[in-house]
């Protein structure tokens, strides 16, 4: 009975391999796996940011592992969690203080349609078809390809589009009649 009661709790504390193992592994494997993320077309992405999903998945794996023992310490995930929050901050900032960083975190947007004619070496690189492509921009109002001046695949996957401008006839306002 002693058994399921007792709690080692310099198990549960105490990291059973260095800090500076547990820096290394975390800071090589966020670092890995952004770099694979960035290299994936963006659509594959969704909406969410690659350091987003980054640190999504990491929290999720470090804290599961931390969770079910598969480290001897709660310390140990916590560790790792404070890694993966290191790395995606320091990240955004040396994006925000340095342009040529924050081109490399977050890709130019590219054209997908110029003038209502696709742009299929684009279309192509980032492994989205034409029914894929009129699907997005129905999804945002857009009937047409004629309609759509510009068509952009943000860093995050979404499309942005910027219409031609509808060419209205002006009203002249009439004057009010004044009653005396």
């Amino acid at each position: 009975m002693d058994k399921y009661l007792y709690i080692d709790w310099r198990a549960v504390f105490v990291p059973s391999i260095s800090v500076l193992e547990l820096l290394v592994r975390g800071s090589l494997v966020y670092l890995a796996l952004f770099s694979v993320l960035r290299l994936l077309p963006s659509r594959q992405l969704g909406t969410l940011g690659i350091t987003d999903l980054l640190v999504v998945v990491l929290f999720a794996e470090a804290a599961q592992n931390a969770m079910a023992s598969n480290y001897t310490s709660i310390t140990e995930g916590a560790i790792l969690v404070g890694t993966v929050i290191f790395w995606s901050y320091f990240l955004n900032w040396l994006g925000y203080k340095l342009p040529a960083v924050q081109r490399f975190l977050n890709p130019p947007p590219i054209l997908l349609v110029k003038n209502g004619k696709t742009i299929k070496r684009h279309l192509q690189q980032e492994l989205i078809t034409e029914d894929e492509l009129m699907s997005k921009l129905r999804q945002q109002g857009v009937e047409l390809l004629d309609e759509v001046k510009l068509a952009y695949m943000e860093a995050d996957g979404s499309i942005s589009i910027i219409r031609f401008e509808l060419k209205t006839q002006s009203v002249k306002p009439q004057k009010a009649i004044e009653k005396g």
